[in-house]
């Protein structure tokens, strides 16, 4: 069962997502809070996922992504936002949150979201603007995507693509015939090459590099 929190200022975008979320057989809405109870709720609750407004007139969501991101076994946290051109949302990625998504997302996408997410992958809703992954890129990376991706490996960019994909490392093994150690492997070192610390962060660089195909919004990638 992948337990769920659900931290919104309002309350309309709490019970909706808490409906959806509970229909499915294998996810359980452990809370749904505003934002000044979201960290006190995740050391109660311990979710596996946390879907975070990133603008809260009560607590900021970038403030709130920093504690958790500081707990000893923080939660995947993914961003939600109503508009994709949010300016926070470089920041959030920058800050370590697992990936974006819209609240207009389709409520049929919204429980695989969130098993991929509970799966270690990353989601970023396909209208995030070029805007904001150059802006995301021009402060986080000093050297182009493509001159950073021509350091990996053939094999490291099959796995970078299929990790951009939202595939967890298990997937990426049975896909490439690899074993789940050494697709962690491969992870760790062209993480290492790219010179960021997260999957989503890699993510955006492969999108940036010309690596991925456009898919439909809501696609984990």
């Amino acid at each position: 069962m992948i337990r769920v929190l659900v931290v919104d200022d309002e309350a309309l975008v709490r019970r909706g997502f808490t409906h959806i979320l509970n229909a499915a057989e294998d996810i359980e809405v452990v809370a749904a809070v505003p934002g000044g109870q979201a960290v006190r709720t995740v050391r109660e609750s311990c979710p596996d996922v946390v879907l975070l407004d990133i603008r809260m007139p009560d607590v900021d969501g970038l403030t709130v992504l920093a504690d958790l991101r500081r707990m000893p076994d923080p939660p995947v946290v993914a961003m939600l936002t109503t508009f994709d051109t949010d300016e926070y949302v470089a920041a959030a990625l920058r800050s370590g949150a697992a990936g974006f998504l819209l609240k207009d997302t389709d409520p049929e996408q919204l429980p695989y979201l969130v098993r991929a997410l509970a799966e270690g992958g990353t989601v970023l809703s396909s209208k995030i603007t070029r805007t904001v992954v150059d802006g995301y890129l021009d402060q986080g990376v000093r050297e182009s995507a493509a001159r950073l991706t021509a350091r990996l490996t053939e094999r490291e960019r099959a796995v970078l693509v299929l990790m951009a994909e939202g595939l967890a490392n298990t997937d990426i093994g049975q896909r490439l015939h690899l074993s789940t150690g050494t697709v962690k492997g491969h992870v760790s070192t062209l993480l290492g090459k790219l010179r960021v610390s997260s999957r989503v962060q890699a993510a955006l660089i492969a999108e940036r590099a010309g690596l991925l195909t456009p898919q439909q919004d809501g696609d984990t990638r």
